[in-house]
């Protein structure tokens, strides 16, 4: 008998317990609290190819896909690369000064080649 009664409130106990779970009286959060094992060192507010080689992120159990953070990671640095190599030949070609208005209005005294009548191209 009191074996019965124990088991009843048991029962009733997971039942209560169950329908505050299902209707949100009760907070459930499964996932703890990330554990970070590497420093946040982010990226400076102007990074550069190598600011993102440095980049390391924590991973945890259902956390983002490694290879796909690496693929775009790549990307990004590959990108930051290429645009460090233009502006750096950007800045090392002389610069140009612009015409003067006068000279830009100037009628051209340049003289256009010659055309030979012997043409072999058949204009």
């Amino acid at each position: 008998m009191v074996a019965l009664v124990i088991l009843a409130l048991v029962a009733a106990a997971l039942v209560v317990t169950v329908l505050g779970v299902a209707s949100g009286r009760i907070p459930v959060d499964p996932l703890a609290e990330a554990v970070h094992t590497t420093p946040d060192t982010g990226l400076p507010e102007e990074p550069t190819a190598s600011d993102v080689d440095a980049v390391r992120f924590d991973t945890a159990m259902r956390g983002y896909r490694v290879d796909e953070v690496d693929a775009h990671l790549e990307t990004l640095r590959e990108e930051l690369a290429e645009r460090e190599r233009a502006l750096s030949d950007l800045r090392s070609q002389p610069s140009r000064e612009p015409m003067p208005p006068e000279a830009s209005t100037a009628p051209s005294t340049a003289v256009p080649p010659a055309v030979s009548p012997n043409r072999s191209d058949g204009g």
